[in-house]
């Protein structure tokens, strides 16, 4: 689905630009899956549009999804959906890598809830990167799983 919003240009003149979602040109890996289950807990659930399946990680601290794509891309907003009560707590980051680092690099907080609805990041300004990782330094679970069933990366290819 595209979304469009509004960008201001260095004339400060109004420019539409159009929303696609990223994920299908990605490639994902998670830092766990809850008893090495990736058929039905793997993170392949987190695209699959389905409210029924999700990505379960194993218990512990940091978890993270990490996306990479073959060319940059240009990322205006993050959209998740977790099950309440597992799910990124309020030291959660975005972090960003470029083409060939192993590297990351903190690019904004994401002060997440503990919520069963989507969760919508919206990007002050456009990031081009390689690379996205959201690091979940901490869970609203005691025992540190994630439970998360969408994941969505909206901005543009280049």
């Amino acid at each position: 689905p595209e979304t469009s919003f509004i960008k201001i240009d260095s004339q400060n003149l109004p420019l539409k630009m159009t929303e696609i979602s990223l994920v299908a040109y990605c490639d994902c890996r998670v830092s766990s899956v809850l008893g090495k289950n990736t058929r039905e807990l793997g993170k392949q659930h987190l695209f699959d549009g389905s409210p029924e399946s999700c990505w379960n990680s194993d218990q512990g601290t940091p978890q993270w999804v990490a996306l990479r794509w073959k060319e940059p891309v240009v990322v205006t907003a993050i959209i998740a959906q977790f099950q309440g009560g597992f799910c990124g707590s309020i030291d959660t980051v975005v972090e960003v890598g470029q083409d060939g680092s192993t590297s990351w690099e903190e690019l904004t907080p994401w002060h997440l809830e503990d919520v069963g609805t989507e969760q919508i990041l919206r990007l002050l300004q456009p990031c081009s990167l390689s690379s996205l990782r959201l690091n979940f330094k901490s869970s609203t679970d005691f025992h540190g799983r994630i439970i998360m069933y969408k994941l969505d990366v909206l901005g543009n290819k280049i």
